[in-house]
């Protein structure tokens, strides 16, 4: 089964990235991975506040986005998102694929 890959990177607030980091993995990543995604990789360059992760599930491109907006639309979503606000400064989300 194919699996599809999406690449997100944030410009994290510098001020905030300790909360972030508390956050994202204990809250945002149980969340999706109940939604049936994986997350393939995170980096941080702690100098820029910039944080990369991959995230992935089975399936083509359309059945990706299928269940990001399952996930976007969900009550679990907005429950983990509950008091966040403004914590990236950018944003770039898209599709990959893996070349090595």
């Amino acid at each position: 089964m194919p699996r599809t890959v999406q690449l997100r990177r944030y410009n994290v607030k510098p001020h905030l990235l300790d909360e972030f980091l508390t956050w994202w993995p204990t809250r945002l990543v149980p969340a999706r991975e109940a939604f049936g995604f994986t997350v393939e990789s995170a980096y941080l360059n702690r100098e820029t506040a910039e944080f990369t992760w991959a995230v992935s599930a089975e399936g083509d491109a359309d059945e990706f986005r299928r269940l990001e907006q399952v996930w976007a639309d969900s009550p679990e979503r907005t429950v983990v998102f509950e008091g966040i606000d403004g914590w990236n400064d950018s944003v770039v989300i898209a599709l990959v694929e893996q070349l090595v």
